[in-house]
């Protein structure tokens, strides 16, 4: 039997973000021993009035969090380096790798992650299966899961497990508040 660890938890409202469209977002996340991250972002709101990208050919694309995009932060508590994955509804996705605090930012080499969406009234799923680098996989990370949420009328909301102080800033190490434990073959 795979030796796996599930989480469950919901995201935060930033203070300064536009409110009324989104009720809730809920996070479960189950972590493999071979690396790979199992996410379900579970939205809760007014999802007719939420800007969804049509459905498009899965690739690389930068720019993602400038429109309704899902995200993951992870890296390890004792190194200022993480990774940082951006999933959208149409499908598209992007990667990046920082050696620091938005410093060092080159395109993460990665596998393409899976990503599924449905919706039906007042509830939008999004599943991502994706896979963590080489340096990840055999070791505690903290990660951060995030969204930037648009409405089809330009309001934004943006939701983190945590929230530093000031403006809306994931890659702030605040924002990694979840432990995903490492996991080895039972």
């Amino acid at each position: 039997m795979a030796n796996i660890s599930m989480t469950e938890t919901v995201l935060q409202c930033h203070p300064l973000s536009e409110k009324g469209f989104v009720d809730a977002i809920a996070v479960q996340v189950v972590r493999a021993e071979d690396g790979v991250v199992h996410i379900k972002y579970l939205l809760h709101g007014l999802t007719e009035e939420i800007h969804f990208a049509k459905a498009a050919q899965p690739e690389r694309t930068d720019g993602l969090w400038k429109d309704t995009c899902f995200e993951l932060f992870c890296g390890r508590a004792d190194e200022g380096s993480y990774v940082e994955f951006n999933f959208a509804p149409s499908g598209k996705w992007a990667a990046y790798a920082f050696t620091g605090y938005r410093e060092g930012m080159t395109e993460l080499a990665c596998t393409q992650p899976h990503i599924d969406c449905t919706a039906r009234e007042g509830i939008f799923e999004m599943t991502v299966t994706v896979d963590l680098p080489e340096s990840l996989r055999a070791v505690d990370a903290m990660a951060g899961f995030s969204a930037v949420i648009a409405d089809k009328h330009g309001r934004i909301a943006y939701w983190a497990l945590a929230h530093p102080p000031g403006k809306a800033d994931f890659h702030h190490k605040d924002c990694f508040a979840l432990q995903l434990e490492a996991r080895s073959a039972a």
